[in-house]
């Protein structure tokens, strides 16, 4: 793969400084519609070379092992596509966040998966707000996923379209998360944007503008992985809990790790206490 990103912290993880510290990365790839054998033969080479870099935990994109197309993801089994995971995670020995489609009943959802080092699966959320197509083809979920307890540090997970309302965010860190991990796949902009550049929304802000605004209204870092190739904005990044843009894979096909700490968050927390004003204006 290209565009590796190495922050010097990553290879100092151990000093991270006092407390739990977790090495985060992310995948950013290309998927084709129905190979699921050659986009989990993408994810393990790109989820081996996060590792080889330091990850301990590593976010790839939504739907990235049947392609991310609501029309045709559906029809996919998502139990095999898990199983495929999650040996990817136990043979590379680190811990995997990824997309899949889960039935339950009659109901289909698109969710995310956590997996650890061994390959087992600790938890699985359902995307809960769903973007245009896919809601002819997906229910949305009633609630916000759980916050997962792993390595010391408490991690949210959501999808895609979750992480442009605030109200996901805010829901996560009220439950005590540190790290939001997040699985997306972007659509590149329309031909029909409006002539005045002043007056278009490019769907690259989300990266740009609204994940560093999520992380900074809730002390949170964020881990966001996108798909890169036709038809997708790439733009995946890694944001500190202070806002700022860690890294950002801006296209093409790459990976990203850094180091967040709980003493960071907490830093962070201080400096900005959001939630510690918000708790003491309810009363």
């Amino acid at each position: 793969m290209s565009n590796q990103r190495t922050p010097e912290r990553v290879a100092s993880a151990g000093q991270a400084g006092a407390g739990p510290a977790v090495a985060i990365g992310i995948v950013q790839a290309a998927a084709r519609i129905d190979d699921i054998e050659g986009n989990l033969r993408t994810l393990r080479h790109g989820i081996a070379e996060a590792r080889d870099l330091g990850a301990e935990v590593v976010v790839t994109p939504e739907l990235f092992a049947t392609g991310y197309d609501p029309t045709r993801a559906w029809t996919h089994d998502g139990a095999r596509v898990r199983e495929g995971l999650a040996a990817i995670a136990g043979d590379l020995g680190v811990a995997l966040v990824a997309s899949s489609v889960d039935e339950v009943d009659t109901r289909r959802f698109i969710a995310a998966s956590f997996f650890d080092a061994s390959g087992a699966e600790l938890a699985r959320v359902h995307k809960r707000h769903l973007f245009d197509i896919e809601r002819d083809f997906f229910t949305p979920a009633d609630a916000y996923g759980d916050v997962v307890d792993w390595r010391g540090m408490r991690f949210g997970m959501g999808i895609c379209y979750d992480i442009e309302y605030p109200e996901f965010a805010r829901a996560l860190a009220e439950a005590g998360a540190e790290v939001l991990l997040v699985p997306t796949a972007v659509p590149a902009p329309s031909s029909d944007e409006p002539r005045d550049p002043a007056l278009a929304f490019s769907p690259t802000q989300t990266s740009t503008l609204l994940v560093p605004a999520r992380a900074l209204e809730n002390g949170l870092a964020i881990a966001y992985a996108n798909h890169s190739g036709e038809g997708f904005t790439a733009h995946s990044c890694l944001v500190n809990p202070n806002g700022r843009k860690v890294d950002l894979l801006d296209g093409g096909t790459g990976v990203a790790v850094t180091v967040i700490s709980a003493a960071e968050i907490a830093e962070a927390r201080a400096r900005n206490p959001y939630l510690a004003d918000l708790r003491r204006l309810r009363g």
